[in-house]
C-alpha cells in the first residue's frame, strides 16, 4: 500500500510538538496509531518504521518526544554524545508533560475523519510511552518493543512513573516484545513486568526473541533483520486483530 506523508505541528504545554504523519494514500478509513520513537527521536530509522506501519493500513502519528527541549526537526545522532544528549532531554521532561503529549496526539487522530481506533506502538522509552497511552479509555491496542524503565518506574524527570501500580487501568489488549539479551531490561525486569501485568489482569501477551537491545532499529550492529520481521509481523497481526 502506497503511503502519504507529512508533518503536523501542535501547542501542547506552550510548546510546538511536530508528528510526522504517515497514512495509506488510497481513500478509506483506518485505524490510528500513536508511534513513539526511542530517545533519538525522528531519526531515518523512525522514519521507515512509521511508513512501514502506515503502509499495511493504519494512520501513524509520530510525535517529537522531546519537543519542549529540541527545536521542531531534531534528529539526535546515534552516538555517544547523541545518546547522553537524549537521556538529558529526558531529566528534563516531566511524565505529565509526556502524557499530555500522548492525549494531543490521541485526539488529533481521532479528530481525522480517516480514522476508526485507536491504538500505540513503541521503541525503547518509546516502548514505556506506548505502555501508558494505553492507559487512555479510548485505546484499544498497544504494542510495546523493549520498554525500558517500566520494571524500575525510570521515566522523565519523575523518581518513580508509576507506571505498573496503574496497569489495572488498561482497557485494551497489550503486546510486549523483548530482547532475550537486551540489558535494559533483564530477565529480572521481564519477570516483574508480567507479574504485574498478571496481578492486575491485564490482557497481554509477550513475546521474547534473541535479539539484543534495539534490535528493530535498522542502523547500526545491534539491528537483526530476521528477528525484526518476526517481531513486526507479529505487532502487525496483533494490531489488525484488536484495533478496532
Amino acid at each position: 500500500m502506497l503511503v502519504t506523508t507529512k508533518t503536523v505541528d501542535l501547542e501542547v504545554g506552550g510548546s510546538t510538538m511536530r508528528m510526522l504523519v504517515t497514512a495509506p494514500r488510497d481513500e478509506g478509513r483506518y485505524p490510528g496509531i500513536v508511534a513513539y520513537s526511542d530517545i533519538f527521536q525522528l531519526t531515518g530509522p523512525q522514519v521507515r518504521m512509521s511508513t512501514r506501519l502506515a503502509s499495511y493500513g493504519f494512520v501513524v502519528a509520530t510525535p517529537e518526544i522531546w519537543h519542549r527541549v529540541e527545536a521542531p526537526g531534531s534528529a539526535i545522532p546515534f552516538d555517544d554524545a547523541g545518546r547522553t544528549r537524549g537521556l538529558e532531554n529526558a531529566k528534563k521532561t516531566s511524565v505529565a508533560a509526556m502524557d499530555a503529549d500522548c492525549r494531543a496526539a490521541l485526539d488529533w487522530l481521532l479528530a481525522d475523519p480517516r480514522t476508526t481506533a485507536l491504538g500505540a506502538m513503541g521503541f525503547c522509552i518509546g516502548g514505556h510511552l506506548a505502555l501508558r497511552a494505553a492507559l487512555q479509555p479510548d485505546v484499544r491496542a498497544t504494542a510495546c518493543f523493549y520498554p525500558t524503565g517500566v520494571h524500575d518506574g525510570a521515566l522523565g524527570s519523575d523518581a518513580d512513573a508509576g507506571t505498573l501500580a496503574r496497569l489495572r487501568e488498561i482497557t485494551g489488549e497489550l503486546l510486549l516484545v523483548f530482547g532475550a539479551r537486551d540489558p535494559h531490561v533483564p530477565a529480572e525486569g521481564r519477570s516483574t513486568i508480567e507479574a504485574a501485568l498478571d496481578a492486575a489482569g491485564t490482557r497481554h501477551e509477550t513475546k521474547l526473541v534473541d535479539a539484543e537491545h534495539a534490535f528493530m532499529r535498522d542502523e547500526g550492529p545491534r539491528w537483526d533483520p530476521a528477528a525484526s520481521d518476526e517481531a513486526f509481523a507479529s505487532a502487525i497481526e496483533f494490531l489488525r486483530a484488536n484495533a478496532r
